[in-house]
């Protein structure tokens, strides 16, 4: 039960294609591609997010409009 021949294959991938036809096997076959694309851009972003993240929280932009009443109660002294 080894290996197969080359025709074994060929009998197997005409099969293969009369069932399934040739629409849905490119279909399958662009659906697997971007499947794959997409866990290496997430694979990539969960790389460098902890970089991002860093970046992010030291160049965040401060609403100095918005006062935290309990910061300023805490801060502000007596009651």
């Amino acid at each position: 039960m080894g290996s197969f021949s080359v025709w074994h294959w060929l009998i197997v991938l005409l099969i293969i294609l009369l069932v399934f036809g040739t629409k849905k096997l490119r279909n399958l076959g662009s659906d697997l591609g971007g499947a794959v694309k997409g866990f290496k851009d997430g694979m990539k972003e969960g790389a460098g997010s902890a970089e991002d993240k860093a970046a992010e929280t030291t160049t965040a932009k401060v609403d100095t409009k918005t006062i935290d009443v309990e910061a300023k109660d805490k801060t502000g002294g007596s009651h």
